[in-house]
């Protein structure tokens, strides 16, 4: 009888030896929250997804704190936007890291905004000029036609990575940018009345979500890209105004009101307060709700 259970014991061991281990989920670390959620949609359980930082934070301004850095150390995909939008923290996160595989031009390293074409180019780099990206304006999320070329990208990329799960991608992948592209058609459709809407923007974070609906720029309440409006800059706009009349004063839900407010209280303009990207508000829970509040927000502005 022993010796059956010895048996018995040792051929289990054998076969779950030989057996083929279960297939632990891809480690990714994702800059901002929409890329969080860009790969949920692409991944699904077959990523772990860990995201730096919140709707509500400035993703200029981030600490390299602790808790990133050993999230990055842990990671085998980092996606961020790229177009030093992360400059000020991100090289010393990966630095801090120690991790080979999210170094710059590995496969582990991806960079959403390498894949769209970038707006507002500098033709000079001065540093007097406030926090202005050689690479062109890295806020590429406002357009969800940039989402579906970095949806792309990033679908081929995680197969690379991950090429057991190749198929689950590409499959996730077609699914979603068929719905992304349905979307688009519907949201193209709703924001039809926006088309030359004239606004005023606090900060340049829109240029993308101005071009795909046609918003018109006539004024921006900071003197310069990441410069807080001074009082006398905030006159001289009003003072503007009078001869290039806006409609609305939109700002992301990430930044200062004081600005937007007190131009509001001697316009009488509404102001629009986007949510930027996921979880900017309660609305914006995934990359979908995201366009859905987004337009929802603007249209009421203008709507009588």
């Amino acid at each position: 009888m022993n010796m059956k259970r010895t048996l018995f014991g040792f051929v289990t061991a054998l076969l779950l030896c030989n057996a083929p281990a279960a297939h632990a989920a891809l480690k990714v670390m994702a800059c901002e929250p929409e890329w969080g959620a860009l790969v949920q949609e692409l991944a699904g359980d077959k990523a772990q997804v860990y995201v730096a930082t919140s709707g509500l934070q400035d993703p200029h301004h981030i600490q390299a704190r602790p808790s990133l850095v050993a999230a990055a150390r842990n990671t085998e995909l980092l996606v961020c936007t790229g177009a030093e939008l992360e400059i000020g923290w991100l090289p010393v996160l990966i630095r801090q890291s120690g991790n080979n595989a999210i170094q710059s031009g590995k496969p582990g390293y991806f960079e959403a905004a390498a894949y769209v074409h970038k707006l507002e180019v500098p033709e000079r780099l001065d540093r007097a000029d406030g926090d202005v990206h050689a690479a062109g304006n890295p806020h590429i999320q406002t357009d969800p036609r940039n989402i579906t070329l970095v949806a792309q990208a990033l679908t081929q990329r995680l197969a690379e990575l991950d090429p057991a799960n190749a198929a689950a991608y590409k499959a996730r992948g077609d699914d979603f940018l068929q719905r992304w592209q349905a979307a688009i058609v519907r949201w193209q459709q709703q924001a039809a009345p926006l088309r030359g809407t004239t606004i005023v923007l606090q900060h340049k974070a829109f240029p993308y979500l101005q071009q795909w609906l046609g918003l018109v720029e006539v004024a921006v309440l900071e003197p310069k890209p990441g410069v807080e409006p001074t009082s006398s800059h905030l006159s001289e706009v009003l003072a503007g105004l009078k001869t290039k009349p806006a409609k609305l004063i939109v700002r992301a839900a990430y930044n200062d009101g004081r600005g937007s407010d007190w131009l509001a209280e001697r316009t009488k303009l509404p102001v629009v307060v986007l949510p930027f990207t996921v979880g900017g508000d309660e609305q914006a829970k995934d990359l979908f709700s995201l366009f859905d509040d987004t337009i929802a927000r603007l249209l009421k502005a203008i709507v009588p």
